[in-house]
């Protein structure tokens, strides 16, 4: 299954802790098919959640080719992971490293790279972790068939 994932900034007035309003701009992910899929599917998401009024102020695609997800309670961030996938170009001999981008939801970056090297253990391709930054995202909501 491959997915489209399309970066949705929120825009809000969110109470703060001191009971102040303040207008904040928040980055979800969600899985769809086009932009007017993901503002539909964004919109019913975070309407629960949200009281009074927010626009949709952009959208965006993602380039994450994987999500590598957990229920663990102190999972609470997501972290963008580049990775270098080595293969071996049979007629140069010579090694060819191809990026790609995961997303891990962890509870810091040392987390965020276990929970990797956990999710890739069936991988047969040799891999190199590039970088591991946190995201701003603030959730991501795959694609679910709706029951008929």
């Amino acid at each position: 299954m491959n997915s489209n994932w399309f970066e949705c900034k929120v825009r809000y007035e969110k109470v703060m802790e001191n009971g102040m309003n303040k207008k904040v701009t928040e980055p979800y992910l969600v899985d769809a098919l086009s932009f007017t899929e993901a503002e539909a599917r964004i919109i019913e998401e975070i309407t629960p959640f949200i009281s009074g009024e927010f626009t949709v102020s952009d959208i965006k695609r993602a380039n994450y080719t994987e999500l590598f997800s957990t229920e663990e309670e102190a999972a609470d961030r997501w972290f963008k992971v580049k990775l270098l996938f080595i293969t071996l170009d049979e007629k140069s001999g010579s090694e060819k490293k191809t990026a790609s981008y995961v997303l891990v939801k962890a509870s810091d970056l040392r987390d965020a790279v276990k929970k990797l090297d956990e999710g890739m253990k069936g991988s047969m391709i040799d891999y190199v972790i590039a970088s591991v930054a946190e995201t701003p995202i603030m959730d991501v909501y795959p694609f679910k068939a709706k029951a008929e």
